[in-house]
């Protein structure tokens, strides 16, 4: 589904939430490499979709009523057989039925389990005073705790996008720090000029979170991806 066919169904539908399956068909649509994430609504379709893709496989309740899905017991991780597929979906119903009784679901997401590598953050938020701002951090305990993150008025240039990168106070674990792989770096400035572009020529965006996305040293992808529009 093309951009402005996602925005548009999701003003049809009055929501300003946008599906992770959505969120990431417009990121792909910016050059942004995401996993291939597709909607199973029935447990046959997570089987099926799972076999697809290869396990193992992770499924997420595809909510927009469920924002956080961890919480609501939506999200089942390292999934290596039908069987396990089949357990996962029925948990994850019963969990955020039982959680969130009014949400509407619409089934689970279906994704192959990405590699692991060091995870960073992206997004964007709209200051009330200087408009759009694009964020860079490292993922995990850095952002919630100290917070190490580096801010940009969009749009950007390929400059800002390394200034922010190397801004961090964390910037030596982008480096191979202790034995683990360096981080594309050229590849982290162009996700993020792709973001600025994606905000820039879409205003009707309000929010962008990319948390977490893991970074190798061929590239990078996006696990999971929230975008909220503006209200109208």
């Amino acid at each position: 589904m093309k951009a402005n066919e996602i925005l548009a169904r999701a003003r049809q539908e009055k929501r300003v939430v946008l599906t992770e399956i959505e969120a990431k068909q417009l990121l792909m649509q910016s050059g942004i490499n995401c996993t291939d994430t597709r909607l199973a609504a029935t447990k046959a379709e997570a089987v099926q979709l799972s076999e697809q893709f290869g396990y193992p496989v992770v499924l997420k309740v595809s909510s927009v009523d469920i924002p956080h899905k961890s919480d609501s017991g939506g999200v089942k991780v390292n999934l290596k057989n039908q069987a396990e597929v089949e357990a996962a979906f029925e948990a994850i119903m019963l969990s955020c039925k039982t959680a969130v009784p009014t949400a509407r679901i619409e089934g689970v997401s279906v994704q192959c389990l990405a590699k692991p590598g060091t995870e960073v953050i992206m997004g964007m938020i709209k200051d009330p005073s200087f408009g759009p701002v694009i964020m860079f951090g490292l993922g995990g305990v850095f952002v919630e705790v100290l917070k190490d993150v580096a801010f940009r008025i969009i749009p950007i240039e390929k400059s800002d996008a390394l200034e922010m990168i190397n801004e961090i106070k964390g910037k030596k674990l982008l480096e191979g720090y202790r034995g683990q792989e360096p981080a594309n770096i050229p590849y982290l400035q162009q996700m993020l000029l792709n973001l600025s572009d994606l905000v820039n020529t879409t205003p009707e965006i309000q929010e962008i979170d990319m948390n977490p996305v893991f970074v190798y040293k061929d590239g990078a992808v996006v696990v999971d991806a929230r975008i909220i529009l503006a209200s109208v």
